[in-house]
Protein backbone atom coordinates (compact mmCIF):
# COMPACT_ATOMS: atom_id res chain seq x y z
CA UNK A 1 0.00 0.00 0.00
CA UNK A 2 1.49 3.49 -1.29
CA UNK A 3 1.99 6.36 1.39
CA UNK A 4 -1.29 7.75 0.66
CA UNK A 5 -2.69 12.10 0.83
CA UNK A 6 -4.51 10.71 3.72
CA UNK A 7 -1.46 9.60 5.85
CA UNK A 8 0.70 12.48 5.10
CA UNK A 9 -2.36 14.71 6.29
CA UNK A 10 -2.85 12.97 9.95
CA UNK A 11 0.96 13.38 10.32
CA UNK A 12 0.69 16.66 9.53
CA UNK A 13 -1.86 17.45 11.73
CA UNK A 14 0.01 15.48 14.30
CA UNK A 15 2.87 18.07 14.15
CA UNK A 16 0.56 20.96 13.98
CA UNK A 17 -1.47 19.77 17.25
CA UNK A 18 2.12 18.64 18.85
CA UNK A 19 2.61 23.04 17.67
CA UNK A 20 -0.13 24.49 19.15
CA UNK A 21 0.07 22.21 22.50
CA UNK A 22 3.41 23.82 23.28
CA UNK A 23 5.73 21.14 21.49
CA UNK A 24 7.38 23.53 19.14
CA UNK A 25 10.61 21.26 18.40
CA UNK A 26 10.76 19.20 15.36
CA UNK A 27 13.28 17.32 16.21
CA UNK A 28 12.09 16.51 19.56
CA UNK A 29 8.65 15.75 18.00
CA UNK A 30 10.14 13.44 15.71
CA UNK A 31 11.65 11.57 18.61
CA UNK A 32 8.81 11.48 20.33
CA UNK A 33 6.42 9.88 17.48
CA UNK A 34 9.60 7.36 16.91
CA UNK A 35 9.08 6.11 19.79
CA UNK A 36 4.88 6.00 19.81
CA UNK A 37 5.47 4.01 16.28
CA UNK A 38 7.56 1.39 18.04
CA UNK A 39 5.06 0.74 21.17
CA UNK A 40 2.25 0.36 18.27
CA UNK A 41 4.42 -1.59 16.44
CA UNK A 42 5.60 -4.40 18.85
CA UNK A 43 2.14 -6.25 19.60
CA UNK A 44 2.24 -6.67 15.78
CA UNK A 45 6.08 -8.01 15.66
CA UNK A 46 5.25 -10.34 18.67
CA UNK A 47 2.24 -11.82 16.88
CA UNK A 48 4.28 -12.01 13.64
CA UNK A 49 7.43 -13.79 15.76
CA UNK A 50 4.97 -16.05 17.25
CA UNK A 51 2.97 -17.59 14.08
CA UNK A 52 7.00 -18.30 12.67
CA UNK A 53 7.86 -20.32 15.42
CA UNK A 54 4.56 -22.31 15.43
CA UNK A 55 5.10 -22.73 11.46
CA UNK A 56 8.89 -23.92 12.41
CA UNK A 57 7.89 -26.18 15.43
CA UNK A 58 10.17 -23.84 17.37
CA UNK A 59 9.60 -22.38 21.22
CA UNK A 60 8.79 -19.11 21.46
CA UNK A 61 8.23 -17.02 24.93
CA UNK A 62 5.82 -13.56 23.60
CA UNK A 63 6.85 -10.51 25.02
CA UNK A 64 3.81 -9.99 26.61
CA UNK A 65 4.28 -12.89 28.77
CA UNK A 66 4.33 -13.16 32.98
CA UNK A 67 4.04 -9.99 35.09
CA UNK A 68 5.85 -6.42 35.46
CA UNK A 69 7.21 -5.30 38.08
CA UNK A 70 5.97 -1.55 39.07
CA UNK A 71 8.30 1.35 38.81
CA UNK A 72 5.60 3.55 40.17
CA UNK A 73 2.86 2.22 42.86
CA UNK A 74 -0.08 4.67 41.05
CA UNK A 75 -0.23 2.46 37.82
CA UNK A 76 -1.39 -0.65 40.06
CA UNK A 77 -4.29 -2.17 39.60
CA UNK A 78 -5.71 -2.63 42.84
CA UNK A 79 -3.46 -3.81 45.24
CA UNK A 80 0.23 -5.54 44.67
CA UNK A 81 3.23 -3.95 42.87
CA UNK A 82 2.95 -5.90 39.97
CA UNK A 83 0.85 -5.92 36.56
CA UNK A 84 0.21 -8.40 34.00
CA UNK A 85 3.09 -7.82 30.90
CA UNK A 86 -0.17 -7.75 28.72
CA UNK A 87 -1.05 -4.68 29.81
CA UNK A 88 1.95 -3.51 27.56
CA UNK A 89 -0.23 -4.06 24.32
CA UNK A 90 -1.04 -0.89 22.39
CA UNK A 91 -4.69 -2.39 22.19
CA UNK A 92 -4.45 -1.74 25.69
CA UNK A 93 -3.31 0.78 27.26
CA UNK A 94 -3.42 3.19 24.24
CA UNK A 95 -7.21 2.76 24.06
CA UNK A 96 -8.04 2.01 27.71
CA UNK A 97 -6.42 4.81 29.36
CA UNK A 98 -6.38 9.18 28.78
CA UNK A 99 -5.18 12.01 30.32
CA UNK A 100 -3.16 11.99 33.56
CA UNK A 101 -2.88 8.30 34.00
CA UNK A 102 -2.21 8.03 30.35
CA UNK A 103 0.88 10.35 30.51
CA UNK A 104 2.28 8.49 33.97
CA UNK A 105 1.83 4.89 32.28
CA UNK A 106 3.54 5.55 29.36
CA UNK A 107 6.16 7.65 31.37
CA UNK A 108 6.77 5.48 34.14
CA UNK A 109 6.20 2.03 32.75
CA UNK A 110 5.72 1.78 28.60
CA UNK A 111 9.32 3.17 28.72
CA UNK A 112 11.08 1.26 30.80
CA UNK A 113 8.98 -1.67 29.36
CA UNK A 114 10.43 -0.53 25.97
CA UNK A 115 14.13 -0.13 27.22
CA UNK A 116 14.26 -3.56 28.39
CA UNK A 117 13.31 -5.49 25.74
CA UNK A 118 15.91 -3.13 23.65
CA UNK A 119 18.76 -4.41 25.71
CA UNK A 120 18.16 -7.54 24.32
CA UNK A 121 18.63 -6.54 20.50
CA UNK A 122 21.44 -5.14 18.36
CA UNK A 123 20.62 -1.91 19.56
CA UNK A 124 18.78 -0.21 22.64
CA UNK A 125 17.17 3.04 20.89
CA UNK A 126 15.78 3.56 23.82
CA UNK A 127 18.49 3.67 26.02
CA UNK A 128 17.89 7.49 27.62
CA UNK A 129 14.75 7.96 26.31
CA UNK A 130 11.97 9.40 28.10
CA UNK A 131 9.05 11.07 27.86
CA UNK A 132 8.34 14.51 26.72
CA UNK A 133 4.79 14.99 25.39
CA UNK A 134 3.67 15.04 29.02
CA UNK A 135 0.48 17.80 28.63
CA UNK A 136 -2.31 14.97 29.50
CA UNK A 137 -4.99 16.39 26.36
CA UNK A 138 -2.10 16.47 23.94
CA UNK A 139 -0.59 12.94 24.62
CA UNK A 140 -4.04 11.53 24.93
CA UNK A 141 -4.96 12.95 21.02
CA UNK A 142 -1.51 12.42 19.30
CA UNK A 143 -1.59 8.67 20.32
CA UNK A 144 -5.41 8.71 19.26
CA UNK A 145 -4.25 9.88 16.09
CA UNK A 146 -0.83 7.70 15.53
CA UNK A 147 -3.84 4.52 16.58
CA UNK A 148 -5.54 6.20 12.79
CA UNK A 149 -2.54 6.03 11.10
CA UNK A 150 -3.17 1.77 11.17
CA UNK A 151 0.28 1.03 10.77
CA UNK A 152 -0.22 -2.45 11.36
CA UNK A 153 -1.60 -2.80 7.62
CA UNK A 154 1.26 -0.81 5.69
CA UNK A 155 4.17 -2.45 4.34
CA UNK A 156 8.06 -1.69 5.32
CA UNK A 157 8.41 0.70 2.43
CA UNK A 158 4.99 2.60 3.24
CA UNK A 159 5.67 3.20 7.04
CA UNK A 160 9.23 4.09 6.08
CA UNK A 161 8.06 6.76 3.54
CA UNK A 162 5.53 7.86 6.00
CA UNK A 163 8.57 8.34 8.69
CA UNK A 164 10.74 10.15 6.12
CA UNK A 165 7.62 12.72 5.52
CA UNK A 166 7.71 12.95 9.52
CA UNK A 167 11.51 13.62 9.05
CA UNK A 168 10.86 16.66 6.54
CA UNK A 169 9.68 18.66 9.28
CA UNK A 170 13.35 18.80 11.02
CA UNK A 171 14.29 22.13 9.21
CA UNK A 172 17.69 23.26 11.33
CA UNK A 173 20.79 22.48 11.57
CA UNK A 174 22.32 20.64 14.39
CA UNK A 175 25.05 22.01 16.50
CA UNK A 176 27.65 21.05 14.08
CA UNK A 177 26.31 21.98 11.40
CA UNK A 178 24.89 18.61 10.21
CA UNK A 179 21.26 18.75 8.73
CA UNK A 180 19.01 16.03 6.50
CA UNK A 181 20.30 15.32 3.39
CA UNK A 182 18.15 16.00 0.48
CA UNK A 183 16.76 12.71 -0.49
CA UNK A 184 17.49 13.19 -4.22
CA UNK A 185 20.35 14.19 -3.83
CA UNK A 186 20.88 11.16 -1.71
CA UNK A 187 19.25 9.25 -4.42
CA UNK A 188 21.82 10.37 -6.92
CA UNK A 189 25.21 10.18 -5.00
CA UNK A 190 23.89 6.51 -4.05
CA UNK A 191 23.16 5.55 -7.82
CA UNK A 192 26.23 6.87 -9.33
CA UNK A 193 28.35 4.81 -6.20
CA UNK A 194 26.20 1.52 -7.05
CA UNK A 195 26.43 -0.43 -3.93
CA UNK A 196 25.94 -4.35 -4.29
CA UNK A 197 24.50 -6.56 -2.79
CA UNK A 198 27.72 -8.60 -0.36
CA UNK A 199 29.31 -5.29 0.32
CA UNK A 200 29.61 -3.53 3.29
CA UNK A 201 28.03 0.20 3.45
CA UNK A 202 28.99 2.65 6.11
CA UNK A 203 27.81 6.03 6.90
CA UNK A 204 30.14 7.85 9.46
CA UNK A 205 27.88 10.84 10.04
CA UNK A 206 24.59 8.80 9.77
CA UNK A 207 21.74 11.71 10.73
CA UNK A 208 18.58 9.79 10.13
CA UNK A 209 20.38 7.03 8.29
CA UNK A 210 19.39 8.51 4.52
CA UNK A 211 22.17 7.21 3.00
CA UNK A 212 21.85 3.40 4.63
CA UNK A 213 18.25 3.46 3.26
CA UNK A 214 18.57 4.65 -0.36
CA UNK A 215 21.66 1.80 -0.44
CA UNK A 216 19.03 -0.40 0.50
CA UNK A 217 16.25 0.50 -1.80
CA UNK A 218 18.87 0.98 -4.31
CA UNK A 219 19.77 -3.17 -3.77
CA UNK A 220 16.60 -4.02 -3.81
CA UNK A 221 15.41 -2.49 -6.60
CA UNK A 222 18.53 -3.81 -8.93
CA UNK A 223 17.87 -7.42 -7.91
CA UNK A 224 14.08 -7.18 -8.79
CA UNK A 225 12.14 -8.93 -11.84
CA UNK A 226 10.34 -6.20 -13.82
CA UNK A 227 6.89 -7.48 -11.90
CA UNK A 228 7.96 -6.83 -8.67
CA UNK A 229 9.30 -3.19 -9.99
CA UNK A 230 6.57 0.18 -9.36
CA UNK A 231 6.64 3.49 -8.78
CA UNK A 232 5.90 5.31 -5.68
CA UNK A 233 5.25 9.85 -5.36
CA UNK A 234 8.01 10.98 -2.99
CA UNK A 235 8.73 14.76 -2.20
CA UNK A 236 6.43 15.55 -5.75
CA UNK A 237 8.51 13.02 -7.81
CA UNK A 238 8.08 9.29 -8.72
CA UNK A 239 10.90 6.89 -7.92
CA UNK A 240 11.20 3.22 -8.66
CA UNK A 241 10.78 0.85 -6.30
CA UNK A 242 11.54 -2.92 -5.83
CA UNK A 243 10.68 -5.65 -3.69
CA UNK A 244 14.03 -7.29 -4.15
CA UNK A 245 12.54 -10.39 -5.05
CA UNK A 246 15.55 -11.72 -7.13
CA UNK A 247 17.27 -11.90 -3.69
CA UNK A 248 17.69 -15.15 -2.04
CA UNK A 249 17.57 -16.14 1.53
CA UNK A 250 21.05 -15.83 2.46
CA UNK A 251 21.82 -12.01 0.73
CA UNK A 252 18.02 -11.23 2.59
CA UNK A 253 19.94 -12.11 5.55
CA UNK A 254 23.22 -10.50 5.04
CA UNK A 255 21.56 -6.96 3.69
CA UNK A 256 19.65 -7.36 7.37
CA UNK A 257 22.15 -8.32 10.03
CA UNK A 258 25.79 -7.66 7.88
CA UNK A 259 25.67 -5.03 5.19
CA UNK A 260 25.33 -1.52 6.92
CA UNK A 261 26.93 0.49 9.41
CA UNK A 262 26.72 3.87 10.40
CA UNK A 263 27.25 6.50 13.70
CA UNK A 264 26.56 9.35 14.77
CA UNK A 265 27.21 11.83 17.59
CA UNK A 266 23.52 12.99 18.57
CA UNK A 267 21.70 10.71 20.80
CA UNK A 268 18.48 11.60 19.26
CA UNK A 269 19.47 11.41 15.28
CA UNK A 270 20.89 7.47 16.44
CA UNK A 271 17.12 7.08 18.08
CA UNK A 272 15.69 8.34 14.62
CA UNK A 273 18.11 6.52 12.40
CA UNK A 274 17.18 3.06 14.52
CA UNK A 275 13.40 3.88 14.10
CA UNK A 276 13.67 4.78 10.08
CA UNK A 277 15.91 1.60 9.65
CA UNK A 278 13.82 -0.27 11.84
CA UNK A 279 10.31 0.23 10.02
CA UNK A 280 11.81 -0.88 6.80
CA UNK A 281 12.44 -4.11 8.63
CA UNK A 282 16.43 -3.40 9.11
CA UNK A 283 15.73 -4.31 12.74
CA UNK A 284 19.30 -5.56 13.60
CA UNK A 285 21.04 -2.58 11.86
CA UNK A 286 23.55 -0.78 14.89
CA UNK A 287 23.88 2.77 14.67
CA UNK A 288 26.84 3.69 17.60
CA UNK A 289 26.37 6.29 19.60
CA UNK A 290 29.89 7.30 18.54
CA UNK A 291 32.45 10.36 17.46
CA UNK A 292 35.14 9.22 14.86
CA UNK A 293 36.94 12.36 15.16
CA UNK A 294 37.31 11.62 18.80
CA UNK A 295 37.25 8.19 19.69
CA UNK A 296 38.98 5.29 18.03
CA UNK A 297 38.54 1.31 17.66
CA UNK A 298 40.99 -1.26 17.95
CA UNK A 299 40.59 -4.85 15.92
CA UNK A 300 39.28 -6.31 19.18
CA UNK A 301 36.51 -3.97 19.43
CA UNK A 302 35.82 -3.78 15.97
CA UNK A 303 35.01 -7.69 16.21
CA UNK A 304 32.95 -7.53 19.08
CA UNK A 305 30.69 -4.99 17.36
CA UNK A 306 31.11 -6.70 14.21
CA UNK A 307 32.67 -3.89 12.59
CA UNK A 308 33.98 -5.40 9.31
CA UNK A 309 38.26 -5.15 10.42
CA UNK A 310 39.61 -4.66 6.60
CA UNK A 311 37.97 -1.46 5.87
CA UNK A 312 34.24 -1.02 4.17
CA UNK A 313 33.51 -1.33 0.73
CA UNK A 314 31.67 1.60 0.49
CA UNK A 315 31.08 4.70 2.59
CA UNK A 316 28.61 7.41 2.03
CA UNK A 317 28.04 10.79 3.97
CA UNK A 318 27.38 14.01 4.40
CA UNK A 319 29.34 15.01 7.22
CA UNK A 320 28.73 17.99 9.44
CA UNK A 321 30.34 21.06 7.63
CA UNK A 322 31.07 24.40 10.14
CA UNK A 323 31.58 22.27 13.18
CA UNK A 324 35.26 22.65 15.54
CA UNK A 325 36.79 19.75 17.56
CA UNK A 326 38.64 21.10 20.28
CA UNK A 327 42.05 20.13 19.23
CA UNK A 328 43.15 17.93 22.15
CA UNK A 329 40.44 15.90 21.45
CA UNK A 330 41.15 14.74 18.07
CA UNK A 331 42.48 11.33 17.71
CA UNK A 332 45.82 10.81 15.41
CA UNK A 333 44.39 8.64 12.86
CA UNK A 334 42.51 11.87 11.68
CA UNK A 335 44.45 14.69 12.24
CA UNK A 336 45.31 17.09 8.80
CA UNK A 337 48.02 19.55 10.30
CA UNK A 338 46.65 21.24 12.53
CA UNK A 339 42.86 22.17 11.24
CA UNK A 340 39.78 20.97 13.77
CA UNK A 341 37.54 21.62 11.04
CA UNK A 342 35.12 18.78 10.76
CA UNK A 343 34.95 18.73 6.92
CA UNK A 344 38.59 18.08 6.39
CA UNK A 345 38.84 15.77 9.33
CA UNK A 346 35.89 13.39 8.55
CA UNK A 347 37.05 13.04 5.02
CA UNK A 348 40.40 11.78 6.30
CA UNK A 349 38.74 9.03 8.45
CA UNK A 350 36.73 8.44 5.66
CA UNK A 351 39.68 7.96 3.46
CA UNK A 352 40.95 5.55 6.02
CA UNK A 353 37.99 4.05 6.52
CA UNK A 354 37.37 1.94 3.14
CA UNK A 355 39.36 -1.43 2.18
CA UNK A 356 41.48 -0.82 -0.65
CA UNK A 357 38.99 -0.54 -3.45
CA UNK A 358 36.51 0.64 -1.56
CA UNK A 359 34.80 4.08 -3.10
CA UNK A 360 33.31 6.82 -1.39
CA UNK A 361 30.59 9.74 -2.08
CA UNK A 362 30.70 12.54 -0.05
CA UNK A 363 29.45 16.28 0.23
CA UNK A 364 31.95 18.65 1.01
CA UNK A 365 31.61 22.51 1.13
CA UNK A 366 33.54 23.96 -1.99
CA UNK A 367 36.15 25.21 0.08
CA UNK A 368 37.47 21.76 0.96
CA UNK A 369 38.01 21.54 -2.92
CA UNK A 370 40.29 24.79 -3.26
CA UNK A 371 40.85 26.39 0.00
CA UNK A 372 44.93 27.46 0.67
CA UNK A 373 45.56 26.42 3.85
CA UNK A 374 48.15 23.70 4.18
CA UNK A 375 45.77 21.34 5.59
CA UNK A 376 43.45 21.80 2.65
CA UNK A 377 45.67 21.40 0.01
CA UNK A 378 47.60 18.64 2.03
CA UNK A 379 44.35 16.22 2.10
CA UNK A 380 43.61 17.10 -2.02
CA UNK A 381 46.95 15.92 -1.98
CA UNK A 382 46.72 12.56 0.13
CA UNK A 383 43.04 12.43 -2.53
CA UNK A 384 45.06 12.76 -5.82
CA UNK A 385 48.36 10.66 -5.29
CA UNK A 386 47.22 8.08 -2.76
CA UNK A 387 43.53 7.17 -4.06
CA UNK A 388 41.28 7.42 -7.81
CA UNK A 389 39.75 10.90 -7.54
CA UNK A 390 36.63 9.75 -10.30
CA UNK A 391 34.13 12.62 -10.74
CA UNK A 392 33.14 15.99 -8.89
CA UNK A 393 29.92 16.63 -8.85
CA UNK A 394 29.06 20.89 -8.07
CA UNK A 395 25.60 21.03 -6.65
CA UNK A 396 23.64 24.12 -6.82
CA UNK A 397 23.75 26.78 -4.77
CA UNK A 398 20.79 26.38 -2.35
CA UNK A 399 20.61 23.39 -2.70
CA UNK A 400 20.86 22.98 1.15
CA UNK A 401 18.24 25.20 2.01
CA UNK A 402 16.15 25.92 4.33
CA UNK A 403 19.26 24.65 6.59
CA UNK A 404 22.08 26.53 4.60
CA UNK A 405 22.87 28.45 1.92
CA UNK A 406 26.33 26.66 1.65
CA UNK A 407 27.22 26.22 -1.74
CA UNK A 408 28.30 22.24 -2.08
CA UNK A 409 30.05 19.64 -3.97
CA UNK A 410 30.18 15.87 -3.99
CA UNK A 411 33.79 13.98 -4.31
CA UNK A 412 33.29 10.51 -5.51
CA UNK A 413 36.83 8.44 -5.19
CA UNK A 414 38.23 5.11 -4.80
CA UNK A 415 40.82 3.91 -2.29
CA UNK A 416 44.32 3.39 -3.61
CA UNK A 417 46.24 3.41 -6.58
CA UNK A 418 46.48 7.25 -8.39
CA UNK A 419 44.59 9.34 -9.76
CA UNK A 420 45.07 10.38 -13.93
CA UNK A 421 42.08 12.60 -14.56
CA UNK A 422 39.23 13.83 -12.71
CA UNK A 423 35.40 14.13 -14.70
CA UNK A 424 33.41 17.38 -13.51
CA UNK A 425 30.15 17.58 -13.32
CA UNK A 426 27.57 20.24 -13.05
CA UNK A 427 24.06 20.73 -12.02
CA UNK A 428 22.49 24.15 -12.50
CA UNK A 429 19.18 22.80 -11.70
CA UNK A 430 18.20 19.42 -9.37
CA UNK A 431 14.64 19.29 -9.74
CA UNK A 432 12.92 21.46 -7.07
CA UNK A 433 12.89 25.51 -7.13
CA UNK A 434 15.93 26.98 -5.58
CA UNK A 435 13.79 29.28 -2.71
CA UNK A 436 14.33 29.59 0.32
CA UNK A 437 12.40 26.24 0.99
CA UNK A 438 13.89 24.32 -1.93
CA UNK A 439 10.99 21.80 -2.05
CA UNK A 440 8.54 22.54 -4.96
CA UNK A 441 9.29 20.46 -7.60
CA UNK A 442 9.64 21.77 -11.16
CA UNK A 443 11.09 19.62 -14.70
CA UNK A 444 14.67 21.00 -14.83
CA UNK A 445 16.65 18.73 -13.54
CA UNK A 446 20.22 17.68 -14.32
CA UNK A 447 21.10 15.00 -11.99
CA UNK A 448 19.76 12.10 -14.01
CA UNK A 449 21.92 13.08 -16.88
CA UNK A 450 24.92 13.93 -15.05
CA UNK A 451 24.23 9.87 -13.92
CA UNK A 452 24.43 8.60 -17.05
CA UNK A 453 27.45 10.91 -17.86
CA UNK A 454 29.09 9.62 -14.88
CA UNK A 455 28.55 5.99 -15.74
CA UNK A 456 29.92 6.51 -19.36
CA UNK A 457 33.17 8.31 -17.99
CA UNK A 458 35.25 6.59 -20.36
CA UNK A 459 33.44 7.19 -23.49
CA UNK A 460 33.44 10.81 -22.51
CA UNK A 461 36.82 11.13 -21.84
CA UNK A 462 37.34 9.69 -25.27
CA UNK A 463 35.45 12.93 -26.55
CA UNK A 464 36.87 15.31 -24.71
CA UNK A 465 40.13 14.87 -25.93
CA UNK A 466 39.18 14.83 -29.26
CA UNK A 467 37.33 18.33 -28.78
CA UNK A 468 40.11 19.48 -26.96
CA UNK A 469 43.45 17.90 -29.33
CA UNK A 470 42.83 20.87 -31.89
CA UNK A 471 44.08 23.39 -28.67
CA UNK A 472 46.84 21.14 -27.67
CA UNK A 473 49.60 21.83 -26.64
CA UNK A 474 48.85 25.74 -26.84
CA UNK A 475 45.73 25.40 -25.12
CA UNK A 476 45.14 27.96 -21.86
CA UNK A 477 45.68 26.84 -18.66
CA UNK A 478 42.31 25.39 -16.85
CA UNK A 479 40.22 25.27 -19.49
CA UNK A 480 39.98 28.18 -20.61
CA UNK A 481 39.91 27.57 -24.49
CA UNK A 482 39.08 30.32 -27.30
CA UNK A 483 36.70 30.23 -30.30
CA UNK A 484 34.10 27.33 -30.34
CA UNK A 485 32.53 26.93 -26.22
CA UNK A 486 32.30 23.35 -24.91
CA UNK A 487 28.27 22.29 -25.11
CA UNK A 488 28.39 20.29 -22.19
CA UNK A 489 27.90 20.10 -18.66
CA UNK A 490 30.59 18.23 -18.06
CA UNK A 491 34.41 18.08 -19.03
CA UNK A 492 37.64 16.77 -17.87
CA UNK A 493 41.00 17.90 -16.17
CA UNK A 494 44.15 15.45 -15.87
CA UNK A 495 46.34 14.96 -13.13
CA UNK A 496 48.75 17.02 -14.13
CA UNK A 497 46.51 19.94 -14.60
CA UNK A 498 45.17 19.61 -10.91
CA UNK A 499 48.52 19.25 -9.86
CA UNK A 500 50.25 22.12 -11.56
CA UNK A 501 46.77 23.97 -9.48
CA UNK A 502 47.70 22.95 -6.11
CA UNK A 503 45.64 20.06 -6.15
CA UNK A 504 42.53 22.32 -6.88
CA UNK A 505 39.35 20.29 -7.33
CA UNK A 506 36.77 22.62 -7.83
CA UNK A 507 34.99 22.00 -10.76
CA UNK A 508 34.91 25.99 -12.07
CA UNK A 509 38.60 26.18 -12.05
CA UNK A 510 39.06 23.60 -15.40
CA UNK A 511 35.96 25.02 -16.83
CA UNK A 512 36.33 25.06 -20.89
CA UNK A 513 35.14 28.40 -21.84
CA UNK A 514 35.11 31.08 -24.64
CA UNK A 515 37.25 34.43 -23.68
CA UNK A 516 33.13 36.21 -23.76
CA UNK A 517 32.14 33.96 -21.03
CA UNK A 518 35.26 34.70 -19.08
CA UNK A 519 34.80 38.23 -19.05
CA UNK A 520 30.77 37.65 -17.86
CA UNK A 521 31.18 35.06 -15.44
CA UNK A 522 27.83 34.00 -13.72
CA UNK A 523 27.10 36.53 -10.34
CA UNK A 524 26.17 33.29 -8.20
CA UNK A 525 28.98 31.55 -8.97
CA UNK A 526 31.50 34.41 -7.91
CA UNK A 527 29.00 34.65 -4.87
CA UNK A 528 29.73 30.96 -3.94
CA UNK A 529 33.24 31.44 -4.38
CA UNK A 530 33.76 34.52 -2.11
CA UNK A 531 31.44 32.60 0.29
CA UNK A 532 34.07 30.07 0.72
CA UNK A 533 36.85 32.23 0.55
CA UNK A 534 35.33 33.79 3.71
CA UNK A 535 34.87 30.34 5.57
CA UNK A 536 38.51 30.10 4.83
CA UNK A 537 39.77 33.16 6.69
CA UNK A 538 37.63 32.52 9.67
CA UNK A 539 39.16 29.06 9.80
CA UNK A 540 42.63 30.91 9.33
CA UNK A 541 42.10 33.55 11.96
CA UNK A 542 41.06 30.71 14.51
CA UNK A 543 44.06 28.47 13.47
CA UNK A 544 46.27 31.96 14.55
CA UNK A 545 44.00 32.37 17.65
CA UNK A 546 44.86 29.02 18.97
CA UNK A 547 48.50 29.38 18.15
CA UNK A 548 48.73 32.64 20.32
CA UNK A 549 46.87 30.97 23.08
CA UNK A 550 49.19 28.69 23.49
CA UNK A 551 52.18 30.39 23.05
CA UNK A 552 50.75 32.91 25.75
CA UNK A 553 50.48 30.30 27.95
Amino acid sequence: MPLTPDMRRSIDQIRDYLFGGGYPDPVSNAEQLSFLFFFYLIEGIDTENKLKAKVLKLPYESLFEGDWKLRNPLNAQGSGDTIPRDRFRWSVWAKGLSGESLVRFVRDEVFAFVAELGERGAHNFMSGARLSIDEPTVLTQVISLVDGLRLDQSDADTKGDLFEHVLRQIKQAGELGQFRTPRHIIRTIVEIIDPKVGETIYDPAAGTAGFLVAAYNHIRLANSSPGAIHEAELDGKMQKRGLGDKLSAAQVSALQTATFFGNDVDPKMVRLATMNLTLRGLVNVRILLRNVLTTTLDNERKAELGLPAEGFHVVLANPPFAGRVDKDRVVEEVKVGTSTATELLFLKYMMDSLRPGGRCGVIVPEGVLFGSTTAHKELRRQLIENNRVEAVLSLPGGVFQPYSGVKTSVLFFRKGGSTEKVQFLHADNDGYKMDANHDTPIEADDLPGLTETYKGREQNWAKWQTWKAPFAPSSPPCGRIEGQPWPHNWWFADAGEIRANDFNLSAGRYRPMSQAAVEHRDPRELLDELAAIEAEIVEEVEALRVVLAERAA
